[in-house]
């Protein structure tokens, strides 16, 4: 199969071959994996029951998915990835936002799915074959997983569907049988490593586990949607199904692995980390499935994530291609993976970026499908093109290529939610406001389209599309 050679470029429509079922393939077969997994844990290492993080995570994913899903539609619209086209509402320059949102996104994504599956390897070759558990084996495992995901990534989205495909049963089955192998051992008992709320009380802690287990998952996608349904035809597949299609494959893809990882944090009794405790408390037999869904799914997920990594990276450096721009995040990647390791925890880190990228994610998506609504789908998709042509113009151009508006709308609104947001390590000023409750992805939002709509209702209340009420005085800057 042939290297990729689209960036973020239009898709012609000929090329546009996928569909709603491969959409579903992509976003199930991606997420069943180690690091989606260790998600499911998080609440009940904050120290929530079990009914109380199942329920943080349920909640978290459907009200995620309810905001991000629409996104897929955008990109199914535009022929390019989602990044490049939020330049209808920010600029053909000021989309750079999105890229850089995208970027961060996914490089921890990666970064969390390639470590957490190195550990997990790491621990399963200890008991198989004695392999020692010091810093050159890490090393080499870590290297391996790397090595093998920027090959998928490399040779972009058609292998990575095709691997999709497989990983969707293969690892649907490898839980299945997880499920049998933990099931002695599990029990609803709090854990007793845990050590109570993680943040004094209840609903603050619930809160928390809601944003970073259940909520995080479909935020993750915000700018990755549009990675796959550029490649479907509007005019052979309806919105709905597409929409449809989306909300299945995230909801099912991010609530099967997650409620998997909580359900062998109960049995394994992992408190205060997951790897070493899943392996350890594996029946033997089961140690070899193990193997197979530390490497083949963190490979899988991994390589969907530095895809989008080398798009983001590509749109904001046009004159790279794709594949050295993957390339070169994947070094970014490796390098964080190491730091990782070596200089924190799982918890502590997931505790830490995941709330925070929500909190700067959220606006940027909302502005986004403010814009879309407002356009009724309708873009022109070669104003969007623009920046990587290195030419200057179009609809899109408003003031120097940046939409100040939006710009500004975001900024607020991810400023409102940094200072919103409850860890523990930080708490923000606004936590006094709020009753010491982490609202900070529902200020975010909230302040970031509001903020828009407020900027923006001048030209929307004259039916002036994006861009317009400035192409005519930007158009020559």
């Amino acid at each position: 199969m042939p290297v990729e050679q689209r960036g973020v470029d239009t898709i012609p429509d000929e090329e546009r071959t996928s569909g709603p079922r491969d959409l579903v393939s992509i976003l199930l077969g991606s997420n069943l994996c180690l690091g989606v997994i260790i998600f499911g844990w998080l609440p009940a290492s904050f120290g929530l029951g079990w009914w109380a993080s199942v329920g943080s995570i349920v909640a978290g994913t459907v009200v995620g998915t309810a905001i991000t899903a629409p996104l897929a539609l955008i990109s199914l619209r535009t022929a390019t990835n989602l990044s490049t086209s939020s330049g209808a509402q920010f600029g053909v320059r000021g989309r750079l936002v999105g890229s850089v949102v995208g970027l961060l996104l996914a490089l921890g994504y990666t970064t969390l799915t390639v470590w957490i599956g190195g550990d997990v390897l790491a621990g399963v070759l200890n008991r198989l074959f004695g392999l020692p558990a010091n810093g050159i084996s890490y090393g080499v495992i870590y290297g391996l997983l790397a090595a093998a995901t920027v090959a998928g990534a490399v040779y972009g989205y058609r292998v990575l569907l095709a691997m999709s495909r497989v990983l969707a049963i293969g690892m649907t089955a490898l839980l299945v049988v997880g499920v049998i192998a933990y099931a002695p051992q599990f029990t609803t008992a709090a854990l007793p490593g845990a050590g109570g709320p993680l943040l004094g009380s209840f609903w603050p802690t619930w809160l928390l586990a809601a944003v970073a287990a259940g909520l995080s998952g479909p935020i993750a996608f915000i700018t990755l949607l549009g990675d796959y349904t550029r490649y479907i035809s509007p005019a052979r597949h309806s919105s709905r199904k597409v929409l449809h299609a989306t909300w299945l494959g995230l909801t099912v893809g991010l609530l099967v692995p997650q409620l998997f990882g909580t359900f062998t944090a109960y049995a394994a009794r992992a408190a205060l980390d997951y790897a070493g405790p899943l392996v350890t408390a594996s029946p033997t037999w089961y140690l070899v499935p193990l193997l197979l869904a530390a490497s083949a799914g963190s490979v899988g997920n991994a390589g969907l994530m530095l895809y989008s990594m080398g798009l983001d990276l590509d749109a904001i450096l046009p004159r790279a291609s794709r594949a050295h721009a993957t390339l070169a995040v994947a070094v970014v990647a490796t390098g964080c993976v190491f730091a990782g390791h070596y200089a924190s925890s799982a918890q502590d880190a997931m505790t830490s970026f995941v709330p925070l990228l929500t909190a700067i994610g959220t606006p940027w998506a909302v502005i986004t499908l403010i814009g879309f609504a407002r356009c009724r789908g309708v873009y022109d998709r070669d104003a969007l093109q623009v920046f990587n042509r290195r030419s200057r113009g179009g609809i899109y151009w408003y003031r120097h290529g940046w939409n100040v508006q939006a710009v500004v709308a975001w900024a607020l609104g991810a400023v409102v939610g940094l200072l919103a947001v409850s860890l523990p390590s930080y708490e923000g000023p606004l936590l006094a406001l709020t009753g010491g409750v982490d609202c900070s992805f529902l200020l975010s939002g909230g302040v970031g389209g509001v903020v828009y709509l407020a900027l923006s209702a001048r030209h929307a209340s004259q039916g002036v599309g994006a861009g317009q009420e400035l192409a005519g005085a930007g158009s020559g800057r």
